[in-house]
């Protein structure tokens, strides 16, 4: 019957550990996450569910004569940002599953 204590603990830790990385999920849906591009002339704010919360365009960027280059800028930041927010979750849960050897993890 030794194991089925082992098993209980095993069992424990494993709701701590749900309940600890739900929190963290938590948490990394309320960061924002900030990108610019062309010196700061476009920025971009993606949340940490990797979703667009803002973007600010300088005036002096908006040129009906190049509009590649703003769109060119846009993707940019919104590219940056959005990694930024990845490398964070990346970061924050994978300290769950160090030292764990589990397929797709």
């Amino acid at each position: 019957m030794r194991g089925m204590g082992n098993m209980q603990g095993m069992m424990k830790q494993m709701q701590k550990m749900q309940k600890q990385m739900a929190e963290a999920q938590e948490e990394l849906a309320t960061q924002r996450f900030e990108a610019v591009a062309g010196g700061g002339m476009v920025k971009v704010v993606v949340s940490g569910q990797k979703e667009v919360l803002e973007v600010e365009l300088d005036p002096s960027v908006v040129d009906p004569e190049d509009v590649e280059m703003l769109q060119d800028l846009i993707v940019i930041a919104t590219n940056e940002a959005i990694k930024k927010a990845e490398d964070t979750a990346n970061s924050t849960m994978g300290q769950f599953t160090k030292g764990l050897n589990l397929p797709g993890m």
